[in-house]
């Protein structure tokens, strides 16, 4: 039975652009080590992904270029907006994703910044490969097909 103080999954940055830019292979969910006014901050709804990515330093999976404004009420104690954000990932997960990096030259990209049922701030990783610009142009095609088809049918009845 569901309980009265769970929360539905709340969406707080999303990297809109990375479907288009990238062949997603796979995606994993990973928490992030925040601070408190980082927290507050992207509750406010103002923090990006857009232009971030993953990468491995010392065995540990950073969040690189990830933009969370400063805290307005945070005074002294704010952070650093653009600063690297540790993931938190098994051992196992993070073996598994640097050796798709290492081997297979695939990218860690973000895909969603968001709060879990349980109020804690998730991050959705994907391993994907970049693609070439006559591939964006298939994907555009496609995309474009599908809204004229859907087009079509309405028109039709």
């Amino acid at each position: 039975m569901a309980d009265k103080n769970e929360r539905p999954i709340k969406v707080m940055a999303e990297n809109r652009k990375a479907r288009f830019n990238y062949a997603i292979e796979d995606t994993i969910e990973a928490g992030i080590a925040l601070t408190g006014t980082e927290v507050k901050s992207i509750r406010n709804g103002k923090s990006t992904i857009a232009e971030s990515y993953a990468d491995s330093k010392n065995g540990e999976i950073w969040l690189i270029n990830a933009t969370i404004p400063e805290y307005l009420q945070g005074n002294r104690f704010n952070h650093e907006p653009k600063r690297p954000r540790k993931l938190l990932l098994h051992r196992r997960q993070i073996n598994k994703l640097m050796g798709a990096v290492d081997r297979e030259g695939m990218t860690l990209i973000p895909l969603k910044l968001y709060f879990n049922e349980r109020g804690r701030a998730k991050l959705q990783l994907a391993v994907a490969k970049g693609k070439k610009l006559h591939d964006k142009r298939e994907s555009e095609k496609k995309r474009d097909w599908s809204r004229e088809k859907g087009r079509l049918m309405r028109a039709r009845g």
